[in-house]
Parts: C-alpha cells; sequence; structure tokens
C-alpha cells in the first residue's frame, strides 16, 4: 500500500482527528465555544482569505441550493444511499450545496473565478455582492470573471434585475463549448434528472444570464492560461466544455473542481455519478483524471459545492478516494 492508497476506515479516522492541515494551523484556543457564540450575533462569516504563493485569495459565498440527493447520486441503491447520508448526519430527503466562488488578486487584477447562481436556483443565492462589500470591494473593482461552465449557478449573478452587467468593468471567460451548446443553440436537456419545467428553466437563466456579454464575452479553449498564475484544465463531461482550474504561484498552487463533484459524502467518500452530467462516461473520466492528480500531488483543492469554505485535500483509498477538509485559519 503506498503513501496515496489507505483503506477507507483510516481515512474517516484521520479526518476525525483532523489529519489535514492545509495552509495553516488548527482551531486554538480562541475558537471556544464561547467565542463561536458572540460571533454569531451578526451571522456567519461568508468569507474566507488565505493565500497561494504571492496571490491573495478569498473564497466568497454565493448562498446555498440544492435537491433530492438522488439528482446528485444517480447511480446510487437507494437503501446504501439513504444510509450514507444518515451516517454522514445529513438529511435523506434534501441535499445542500454551497456556493464557493473564489475571488483572486494577482498582477494588479481582481479575478473572480465562477459569478454564483444569484436567484436562478433559488432564494438562498446571490449572497455574494454583500460578500464582496464585507472585504471593501465593490462589483465595479472585478476586472475579470472566468467560468467553467455555464450553468446557471456558475453564471447567475452576471446580470442584473434590469437586464445590465452587475460586474460592469469585468471580461467575462465563458468556455467555448459550452457558449456554443448553451446559448448559441436550443440545448436539448433531457439528460438531466429534473423536471421538464425545471429544464426550460434552466436554460432561459443561462442565456437571460450572459446575455449583456454576448457582444463581448471571451471565449476560452479548456487547457488555456488565462493570466499568469490561472491555468484552465479540460474537464468535459459535466458540460461540453467545462473547465477546472489551476491557481498557482511559485511552488503553491490550488485546483478547484467545479462541478466534478457536487458534494464530497456522495461523490467522493462515494463514487456515484451526478445526475446533471451530460456524458457521463466522460466525466468519470475526467473525475478520475483531476482527482488522481490532486491525490498524487497531495496540492489543496476547492470544491465549488462542498461545505463553506470548500477547501480540503483529496486522498486516494482503497476504493477510490476520500475527501479531508481543511483546518480552519485564522
Amino acid at each position: 500500500m503506498n503513501a496515496f492508497t489507505l483503506s477507507r476506515r483510516a481515512i474517516m479516522l484521520s479526518a476525525v482527528a483532523g489529519a489535514s492541515s492545509m495552509f495553516i494551523p488548527s482551531l486554538g484556543a480562541s475558537g471556544s465555544a464561547k467565542a463561536q457564540a458572540a460571533s454569531s450575533v451578526t451571522g456567519n462569516a461568508g468569507h474566507y482569505r488565505f493565500r497561494v504563493g504571492e496571490i491573495s485569495a478569498t473564497v466568497l459565498s454565493d448562498g446555498v441550493i440544492g435537491g433530492p440527493p438522488r439528482v446528485y447520486a444517480s447511480d446510487a441503491p437507494e437503501a446504501e444511499l439513504q444510509e450514507v447520508l444518515r451516517e454522514a448526519f445529513l438529511p435523506t430527503d434534501h441535499m445542500t450545496l454551497n456556493l464557493n466562488t473564489l475571488l483572486i488578486e494577482t498582477g494588479g487584477r481582481r479575478i473572480l473565478i465562477e459569478a454564483g447562481a444569484g436567484k436562478t436556483m433559488g432564494p438562498n443565492g446571490g449572497r455574494i455582492f454583500d460578500n464582496l462589500a464585507a472585504i471593501g470591494i465593490e462589483p465595479v473593482d472585478i476586472d475579470m470573471i472566468v467560468i467553467s461552465h455555464t450553468h446557471p449557478d456558475h453564471v447567475g449573478n452576471l446580470r442584473t434585475a434590469d437586464g445590465g452587467k452587475a460586474f460592469p468593468r469585468a471580461t467575462v471567460f465563458v468556455p467555448k463549448a459550452d457558449w456554443d451548446f448553451f446559448v448559441r443553440t436550443d440545448p436539448d436537456l433531457s439528460y438531466m434528472p429534473v423536471p421538464e419545467e425545471f429544464r426550460m428553466r434552466f436554460v432561459a437563466n443561462i442565456k437571460n444570464s450572459l446575455a449583456p456579454f454576448m457582444n463581448d464575452v471571451e471565449l476560452y479553449e479548456a487547457g488555456a492560461e488565462i493570466v499568469p498564475g490561472l491555468t484552465t484544465i479540460v474537464a468535459s463531461g459535466h458540460t461540453p466544455g467545462m473547465a477546472t482550474f489551476l491557481v498557482h504561484s511559485g511552488n503553491d498552487q490550488l485546483l478547484l473542481t467545479a462541478d466534478l463533484a457536487y458534494h464530497p459524502v456522495v461523490n467522493v467518500d462515494n463514487p456515484w455519478l451526478p445526475g446533471p452530467d451530460r456524458d457521463k462516461e466522460t466525466a468519470l473520466s475526467s473525475r478520475r483524471r483531476i482527482f488522481d492528480r490532486a491525490a498524487a500531488e497531495r496540492m489543496p483543492v476547492l470544491g465549488f459545492h462542498y461545505p463553506f469554505p470548500g477547501l480540503g485535500r483529496m486522498l486516494k483509498t482503497d476504493g477510490g478516494y476520500a475527501w479531508v477538509p481543511a483546518n480552519w485559519q485564522f
């Protein structure tokens, strides 16, 4: 058994023990129950700062979305799915997904990776603007927005209520294959395990969200470097053009996995296939290739939909992978 192939029991024990110290030390004495209770008076933080080498990075929550667990674990045996959720202390009838966008500041630019959902997929999105304000940044201060794929929860905040650009100065980068499939055509979403009405609303939200940028969007091919320190990685399958991202500076790097997995309990610790993957075999191949790299290089990972702030590491196990959340950084 090599350093990256561990038993699931060993992984779970190490996770409980807080074995993954990602960028930082673990919670100190100041994180007492009394201190945490005091901080909750004004609500929980929706931003989380850290560094990747010389790059300043901040996870910004846009809130949460969610749906039936079956949607995100399409091939799971029902009894096993229910038991896994119960053992993880999760509801068995609804899975909550976070919306973890990332702001990086590098080369004199403020770059937002993913725009978030806004209200396109429920009432609990659209928090990114308050969380930007909390760190002293306004939408006009954002120079670039890089989108992994064009699902509504990744582009929903691009449009204001009156149809304008929510980030008026930003150049928006979108994978060309997704633009061609979702925006330039009337896409067939019959593969999605949701009602037809939801599919129709889904497509309309994509087109409406991207409408302000129809004439000036920057289309990219996955694999391109957007700016020094931000490289895209081919991750097709979930959508035709989905990319994941590598933020890198010096010897430090951070992998953003976009929608390779929705929730670590059902798509990492268990190998079930997300229902919204358009091409499940290609998506599975992308997932394995990129998760294998993350595990082999032991690099920090940010999961877009993972419990906030979505940071941790991927480990290889005897049966697949395991997710180990990072300790909190003060």
